[in-house]
């Protein structure tokens, strides 16, 4: 299955941030819409990605300091991206090996989607009882 299946089958908003807005605006945003982390904008174009882990480091850095940091000093950046034709497996190989959460889908240099690693391993577990089903079945009708 490729990563434009999985956004098909999924419907809502991408929550973004640009890279002047501050982190503690952008912690608002993560705690706001519950999630865990958001791609960076500029242009139109993802330049980064601000994450819990970003905050973290940053407060861990600086202390309250951090705070006040515009998030284009703060993100995760470049963005490591997948395209739409990328296979699920495969990003998640990706994300493991990077130690990233999440992937921005870029198609002819537009964001189209964003996935987590949640959102993937959600995939392989129902492939996996899906392939266990068909075995059940086959063999007790065999």
């Amino acid at each position: 299955m490729t990563i434009r299946r999985i956004l098909d089958a999924r419907n809502f908003e991408i929550v973004t941030c640009g890279a002047d807005l501050t982190v503690s605006q952008a912690i608002d945003l993560l705690a706001e819409h519950r999630i865990g982390a958001l791609p960076v904008m500029e242009a139109g174009s993802v330049v980064g990605i601000f994450s819990e882990r970003d905050a973290i480091y940053r407060l861990r850095e600086l202390g309250a300091k951090a705070l006040s940091l515009n998030v284009r000093d703060a993100m995760t950046t470049p963005a490591v991206s997948v395209d739409p034709g990328t296979e699920a497996l495969e990003a998640l190989t990706l994300m493991t090996k990077r130690r990233i959460r999440h992937l921005p889908v870029i198609e002819n240099g537009r964001m189209i989607g964003f996935v987590s690693i949640g959102d993937l391993v959600k995939y392989r577990i129902e492939t996996i009882q899906s392939e266990a089903e068909a075995m059940r079945d086959y063999i007790q009708t065999a």
